[in-house]
């Protein structure tokens, strides 16, 4: 290509960069006015913003403090014109012995009560002398300011804690049977304040069991919150105790029991329970069960079969003692030839026992010889002392209840959660040892007595228990331990 042709080139280039610088400039200039005018636009936008007349959304006016605040969803008790509407049913209130003609009434209290199955609105008025000033309370009513009746309250703690159910199926439970309507915050607080009301019999109660001469004792697996804790039950032939969301150490049975216990437990071979008692009686369920696992996972095994048919021969025996009344001092004697028969069934006891050179079941089988063996004066006390049982059934039927809850995820959520059950569970427990039938009235009457007289009957026990014992007059009274 010869020089013309590149000067030509050059030249057309240079033209097509004039009309792009040109068209540049032009579009840059047209911008600027743009940008200009839109500053015209925000600053008089600023100016008309900053003239505007303030507009108050509230009214400070004389007439607005003069009208009462509204609440579209205010919760918190009814006012009384509201509850008045809902009144069924009227009763008037006197002391036994007042003379109607020379009462004025007082006040009035409304309650939500169970009456022939249905939740009903009472209004109570409350007569007394003009002078007087402590007035009656109408019966079943906790307090003066009570709004619900003891018989509802008594029912959601039996569907809540004894059947097991939420407060959320129990308040639907209510609602359906009865037609009441309980808030979930309504049914804590009435929850609350019946543990509030036992606790002084929770605390009795604990007094009875370390007074008794037997105590059954078994623990199982709680939850307080994500915390993992334990349920202790403590039962006698009479009361029931239950510690809720604790650990699982002596501490804890020391705690209602003492440091030393001068009656007999009955207890599982936890170690927990070891020099707890002046006579220890270990449960025989558990020992058979283990003689029967190792049998029934190893029917090739022939001595594992052997023992165990030995070992339930032995016990056969000694429930047969225990039920033969004419022993009398002899049963001494039959304990001695029970625990003999031991001995000579456990011929592989004091044996050293090798994990790594020996198989799981013959070391699982030299255990429970050795435990047998060593634990000779916890297997027969229920022989000596008939009134003894020989498991710890009665306690583990106690727990099973409170096991089947802490599988259904319905455990505690705080630690007040569990020391209310705790209380609630332990008076009703202890008040179906007397009933021949646990039911509402049978409840509700013994809870009316407690009313009445100011103290529970397990208050009445342990003081008639303390007066027993007292020493006679002019008499040191006895220290433990001396």
């Amino acid at each position: 290509m010869g020089f013309g042709h590149r000067q030509i080139d050059y030249e057309k280039e240079l033209k097509q960069r004039d009309e792009t610088i040109a068209w540049q400039a032009s579009r840059i200039k047209q911008l600027e006015a743009e940008i200009e005018e839109l500053k015209k636009l925000l600053a008089g936008k600023g100016e008309s913003k900053t003239a505007k007349k303030p507009r108050f959304t509230e009214n400070y006016s004389l007439d607005r403090t003069n009208r009462k605040k509204r609440h579209k969803d205010s919760t918190g008790r009814r006012g009384n014109d509201a509850k008045r509407d809902l009144i069924e049913d009227q009763h008037d209130i006197y002391w036994p012995d007042a003379d109607p003609d020379a009462c004025i009434c007082h006040r009035q209290q409304c309650a939500w009560r169970i009456v022939d199955g249905k939740a009903v609105y009472v209004c109570y008025h409350i007569y007394d002398l003009p002078d007087s000033k402590e007035l009656p309370l109408p019966p079943g009513l906790r307090t003066s300011r009570s709004e619900f009746g003891i018989e509802i309250i008594l029912i959601l703690a039996f569907l809540h804690y004894w059947i097991g159910v939420s407060i959320d199926h129990a308040r639907e439970i209510m609602q359906f049977f009865t037609g009441l309507q309980l808030s979930k915050s309504q049914a804590d607080s009435l929850l609350s304040q019946l543990a509030g009301d036992w606790d002084e019999p929770y605390d009795t109660i604990a007094e009875l069991i370390a007074l008794s001469i037997i105590v059954y004792i078994d623990e199982t697996a709680w939850k307080v919150g994500k915390r993992s804790c334990y349920t202790w039950a403590f039962s006698t032939a009479m009361y029931v105790l239950f510690r809720c969301g604790v650990g699982r150490g002596k501490a804890e049975a020391e705690e209602v029991l003492g440091e030393f216990f001068p009656g007999i437990g009955v207890t599982d071979d936890y170690n927990a329970y070891t020099h707890l008692f002046k006579q220890h009686q270990l449960c025989w369920a558990h020992l058979l069960c283990k003689a029967i696992k190792l049998a029934l996972q190893h029917p090739d095994e022939k001595p594992y079969a052997r023992f165990l048919d030995e070992l339930c021969a032995i016990y056969r025996q000694a429930v047969r003692y225990r039920k033969d009344r004419r022993l009398g001092v002899g049963r001494r004697e039959k304990v001695d030839e029970l625990q003999e028969r031991i001995r000579s069934l456990c011929t592989r006891h004091g044996e050293p026992i090798d994990e790594k050179g020996m198989s799981d079941p013959e070391a699982t089988f030299l255990r429970l010889q050795n435990e047998l063996v060593d634990n000779l004066a916890c297997l027969f006390v229920f022989v000596e002392h008939p009134e003894v049982e020989p498991t710890n059934n009665r306690s583990e039927r106690t727990v099973r209840h409170e096991a089947e809850i802490r599988k259904g995820g319905r455990t505690s959520k705080t630690p007040a959660g569990a020391k209310r059950r705790g209380v609630i569970m332990t008076v009703l427990a202890s008040l179906r040892t007397r009933f021949p039938r646990f039911t509402l009235d049978h409840l509700l009457s013994e809870v009316g007595r407690w009313f009445a007289q100011g103290r529970s009957v397990f208050e009445s026990e342990l003081a008639e228990l303390q007066k027993a014992n007292a020493p006679p007059t002019g008499e040191p009274a006895l220290v433990p331990g001396n």
